[in-house]
């Protein structure tokens, strides 16, 4: 035992990295050390126009409809797999019925601007 911590004592410490050492490390691994210096902000690579003042706008009833119809197909398709729907079981045409409830939802908001 005494032996073991006689050779810890003996053997030298290693020190901390220095500031050169942790850049020359970042620069191999391919990213900064923290505090390397401040990069310059980007610039975006491609020029976006504003917005035209005339641009086209949905009707208000089409927003309306597109999420009645996705709701009242989610209620109609969970409503027959629960069997709240009249009937008592699960029927194929409250599911075809709550499926294009869905489908329309989703062609309604393809016009959607």
């Amino acid at each position: 035992m005494a032996k073991d911590s006689e050779a810890r004592a003996k053997t030298p410490t290693t020190k901390a990295p220095t500031t050169k050492a942790k850049d020359a490390k970042a620069k191999d691994s391919g990213r900064k050390a923290k505090g390397a210096g401040v990069s310059a902000p980007r610039r975006p690579g491609r020029y976006t126009p504003p917005a035209p003042k005339d641009a086209k706008r949905s009707h208000l009833w089409i927003p309306v409809a597109m999420f009645t119809c996705l709701t009242l197909g989610i209620v109609v398709i969970a409503g027959n797999y629960l069997a709240l729907l009249p009937g008592g079981e699960a029927s194929n045409n409250f599911l075809i019925i709550g499926l294009v409830l869905l489908v329309s939802g989703f062609v309604l908001s393809t016009s959607l601007r």
